[in-house]
């Protein structure tokens, strides 16, 4: 039998619709269940250099890469993110050999009402290759300036520190110690800055490199803490560790520090009055780091916004305490490159806890033999 004419009514929503789409400046690909191309707008025409697509399978006319040119399946990427897909991270890929930097996303389009089958996909492309450039140029920059502020910063640290200490054994006006203890405050706050930089840099640019090796928990929780003991006692705060049961964990000595060093941080800025907690266990194939703290909380709607770049909390709190907004940020991208899982609850006035799992990866070769 064959399928009922559209009525009047539904052909018209379909020219509103395909109306709609053709007005999009984002390249738009509708697809069926079996990745066939149902309808796409003029502006994804002209971004893959094509006359028509209708009707085509989607790998047929979606060539696309990693960003380091590895080539990636269309249809793969779909089923192995059943939820939907987004990455400013892919190229596309022209017959001539030429590429661009695109943004992606694929969005699965659900059934009729009661169904449990597939409607389908979306798919919308940006060009981003200006943009991807601009953020290139911006990284280099950072990285250059960070690295050419990084001495005369430390220098001026070390000499601002022998000048407090002449100053307090010369018995000089408490004045000129409090403006000296000043100055170095700010310095040591840019020095952060810069190492911020640094690392956010090498971070957005791919260049963070992982040295695996075989470290040992206990050793490293207490090191970390012993670093942070003389502050916190400095703050009436008592800052407490605990390992239960765990004793190795192979992933990145120097990364799994700086993520455990920045919840410290935090909760150090944040905290004061109480406790502060590390501790260690072992969990699902890895070990589970929490940090907890007594400190200020952070609202449900800025727990969102936690990990995003340049972020600061609005608590008037928070904000009479140095920072730069991008320790956390790093954080988050480390947590990725380290394929663990982060987790934050808190509660206004109150506390916070970080839950950070590091699963165990495979050791390189020349360290395993």
């Amino acid at each position: 039998m064959a399928a009922p004419a559209a009525t009047p009514t539904e052909h018209l929503d379909h020219q509103r619709l395909v109306a709609l789409i053709n007005s999009m400046s984002d390249g738009v690909i509708a697809l069926s269940p079996l990745f066939y191309v149902v309808l796409a707008n003029g502006a994804m025409l002209d971004i893959l250099d094509l006359n028509s697509i209708n009707g085509q399978l989607l790998p047929d006319i979606l060539k696309i890469t990693d960003k380091s040119g590895g080539p990636l399946d269309p249809v793969k990427l779909i089923m192995q993110n059943p939820s939907g897909y987004t990455s400013r991270d892919v190229r596309l890929r022209y017959e001539d050999g030429s590429s661009i930097n695109i943004f992606i996303s694929i969005t699965p389009v659900q059934g009729s009402y009661g169904s449990t089958q597939s409607g389908g996909f979306v798919i919308i492309i940006r060009d981003i290759t200006r943009e991807k450039l601009v953020e290139e140029e911006r990284d280099e920059f950072v990285s250059v300036a960070g690295h050419e502020l990084r001495t005369p910063v430390t220098i001026a640290e070390g000499s601002i520190s022998n000048a407090i200490l002449l100053a307090s054994k010369a018995q000089v006006s408490e004045a000129v110690i409090q403006t000296l203890e000043s100055a170095h405050s700010q310095v040591v706050f840019l020095s952060t800055m810069i190492n911020d930089l640094a690392m956010l840099s090498r971070a957005e640019r791919g260049k963070v490199a992982l040295e695996i090796e075989i470290i040992d928990v206990a050793e490293l929780v207490e090191a970390v803490a012993n670093d942070y003991q003389s502050q916190a006692a400095k703050k009436g705060l008592e800052l407490k560790v605990e390992t239960v049961g765990v004793k190795k964990l192979i992933s990145s000595r120097l990364y799994v520090r700086e993520i455990l060093q920045n919840f410290i941080t935090n909760s150090l800025k944040y905290t004061e009055k109480g406790q502060i907690s590390l501790q260690a266990s072992v969990e699902n194939g890895g070990v589970l780091f929490i940090v907890s703290d007594t400190g200020f909380g952070i609202s449900q709607s800025e727990q969102k916004k936690l990990f995003t770049k340049f972020f600061r909390s609005e608590d008037s709190r928070v904000k009479k305490e140095h920072g730069t907004g991008l320790g956390l940020y790093v954080t988050g991208k480390l947590v990725r490159l380290l394929e663990g899982k982060l987790e934050i609850t808190s509660e206004l006035n109150k506390g916070t806890t970080f839950k950070l799992h590091i699963p165990n990866l495979s050791l390189p070769e020349n360290i395993r033999s």
